[in-house]
């Protein structure tokens, strides 16, 4: 078992489907994302560039995607919060995934990583 899988491996349902069900909408939205555990967590990278995470809100018990550049995006369903930077998206387990939203936002998010508005550093 990758150390990845872990994660998901340890949560109970329903949130265990949901996130991997949001996994495989982000590992499919486009080309040169890849997943590794940071903090404890999911996080996925554009071409080694943090793009999102995947955690669970220990207030509500609900899975949600953290989008690292959030301050860039601009969408209803995004909140801000006390956040600087990030906006997270949440996903209510127990409901059927709203598909086009999530991947409209993961596809604007990956353009800005794209049209350099978040730079990449070459390696």
């Amino acid at each position: 078992m990758k150390d990845t899988d872990d994660f998901y491996f340890n949560i109970k349902e329903p949130n265990k489907s949901c996130l991997l069900a949001l996994r495989s909408l982000i590992l499919n939205v486009g080309e040169n994302i890849s997943e590794t555990k940071k903090y404890g967590m999911p996080c996925f990278c554009y071409k080694k560039k943090m793009f999102c995470y995947l955690w669970i809100d220990k207030k509500t018990d609900e899975p949600y995607i953290l989008m690292v550049e959030g301050k860039h995006l601009t969408h209803p369903v995004l909140e801000q919060g006390s956040r600087s930077r990030m906006k997270i998206l949440r996903v209510n387990p127990n409901k059927d995934i709203d598909i086009n939203t999530i991947e409209c936002i993961l596809k604007k998010a990956l353009d800005l990583y794209k049209t350099g508005v978040v730079k990449i550093m070459n390696s």
